[in-house]
């Protein structure tokens, strides 16, 4: 196993090692997806042009054999990487959340900045952010500071400008369906 494969299986930044990895059930069901599409769907394929590319020979000069090998170690560590999240994945509903009143992961909130403009984000898994999605990390500085806080709570957070009061707004957990 190389160094990169142990540091994924450390934890996210600033948080202790063996911490769960949260995610929603869209998120888990995301790498599900990716881990069954990759090896039961690219895995093979690759493997039948590496073992067609080996059978022509000379192997140091044949670009689809390299390639091939490299495109295979690539979906190999993707696929312990994968399994690995799977394996540690803590599934949390956000539409289970009794507590609505409070940030907690799977909510959305609004806060409101000092300019008095108005920021809307969901907190979700590390593997399900996406900022151009407002999607963020519940260990992202930001979903940090709102985690635990009611509407009006006012929230200190540190930006790389510097300390940045922000204050919730609204609270928004989705509803499950009838």
């Amino acid at each position: 196993m190389s160094q990169d494969d142990d540091d994924d299986d450390e934890g996210p930044p600033g948080v202790p090692p063996g911490t769960p990895f949260y995610m929603t059930p869209d998120g888990h069901a995301a790498l599900q997806a990716e881990l069954h599409q990759l090896w039961h769907g690219e895995r093979p394929k690759v493997t039948e042009i590496v073992s067609w590319a080996a059978a022509l020979g000379d192997r140091s000069e044949n670009a689809d054999y390299q390639y091939g090998k490299r495109r295979l170690r690539q979906i190999d560590s993707r696929v312990r990487f994968l399994r690995r999240r799977l394996d540690r994945a803590e599934v949390v509903d956000p539409r289970d959340q009794k507590r609505r009143d409070q940030v907690f992961f799977g909510a959305t909130v609004t806060y409101a900045r000092e300019d008095d403009s108005e920021t809307t984000v969901t907190i979700v898994g590390m593997e399900e952010a996406d900022a151009t999605l407002s999607r963020i990390s519940w260990v992202s500085p930001v979903a940090r500071a709102l985690l635990g806080k009611r509407v009006g709570d006012l929230v200190k957070l540190r930006t790389p400008a510097g300390l940045e009061e922000i204050e919730v707004m609204k609270i928004f957990y989705p509803e499950r369906d009838a």
